[in-house]
C-alpha cells in the first residue's frame, strides 16, 4: 500500500512542527541563549535553510512555540463555555485543567525563558505581552461566564483576577521546578487545584441566598 503524498502545505507544516518540537527540547535543556539556529535545524533533521524558510528569527520561532502551547490550553478552556454543562462539571473540569497546567516541564521552561527574555528585550517583550493579553482575555471570558452562570458578579475586576491567577500558576510551578524536594509536582498540582476551586466556589457562595 503506497503512502499518501503530502501536499506542499502539509509538508511545510510538518517541517514547522518538527522545528518547534526540537526547539522546545533544546530550550528546556540548554536555554534560549545557548541554543543556536543550527542546533535547532540539526535536531529536527533539517538544514539551516529550512529554518529560515519557516521562521525569520529564533525569536519568531520562540513566539510561535509559545502560541502553539497557548492554543492547546485555550481549546480546553473554550470547551467549558457550554450551557449544556452543569456548573459542577465546569468547576471540576476547570480545577483539573489548572491543576495540570504546565505539567510538561519543557513547556513550562519555555514560558520561564520567555519571561526572562522579555525583561531584557523590549521588542520581544511587546510580542510576549500581546500573547499574554490574549491569554488573560480568554481567562477573563471563562471567569465572567462562570459568574454569570452562578448568577452573581465578581467583587473585583475580572482582569485583575485573571492576571492574579496567571501569576499564581507561574509562581507555584517555578517554585516546584526549582525545589522539587520541597514542593513535588504532585503537590504543586494540588495547590493549584485548591486555589482554582476556591475562586470558583467563592462565586457560588456569593450567589447563594443568605439564611435568615
Amino acid at each position: 500500500m503506497s503512502r499518501k503524498r503530502l501536499t506542499r502545505e502539509n509538508s511545510q507544516d510538518q517541517t514547522r512542527q518538527r522545528l518547534l518540537d526540537a526547539a522546545q527540547k533544546l530550550f528546556a535543556k540548554k536555554g534560549l541563549d545557548r541554543t543556536s539556529v543550527e542546533d535547532i535545524a540539526e535536531a529536527a533533521g533539517y538544514t539551516r535553510g529550512a529554518f529560515y524558510s519557516n521562521f525569520k528569527t529564533k525569536g519568531d520561532l520562540f513566539i510561535e512555540l509559545l502560541r502553539r502551547d497557548h492554543e492547546r490550553a485555550d481549546a480546553d478552556f473554550a470547551a467549558l463555555l457550554n450551557d449544556e454543562l452543569a456548573l459542577d462539571d465546569i468547576q471540576a473540569r476547570t480545577r483539573d485543567i489548572y491543576g495540570k497546567l504546565y505539567r510538561d516541564s519543557e513547556e513550562f521552561m519555555a514560558w520561564t525563558e520567555a519571561r526572562l527574555l522579555s525583561a531584557r528585550d523590549a521588542r520581544f517583550r511587546a510580542k510576549l505581552n500581546a500573547l499574554m493579553t490574549e491569554k488573560r482575555d480568554h481567562i477573563v471570558e471563562l471567569i465572567e461566564y462562570f459568574y454569570k452562570r452562578a448568577g452573581t458578579t465578581p467583587a473585583v475586576s475580572t482582569s485583575l483576577m485573571a492576571m492574579g491567577f496567571m501569576s499564581l500558576v507561574e509562581g507555584v510551578k517555578l517554585f516546584a521546578a526549582s525545589d522539587p524536594g520541597e514542593l513535588p509536582p504532585a503537590a504543586a498540582e494540588k495547590v493549584l487545584s485548591l486555589f482554582c476551586d476556591s475562586i470558583m466556589q467563592l462565586a457560588r457562595l456569593r450567589s447563594a441566598p443568605v439564611a435568615k
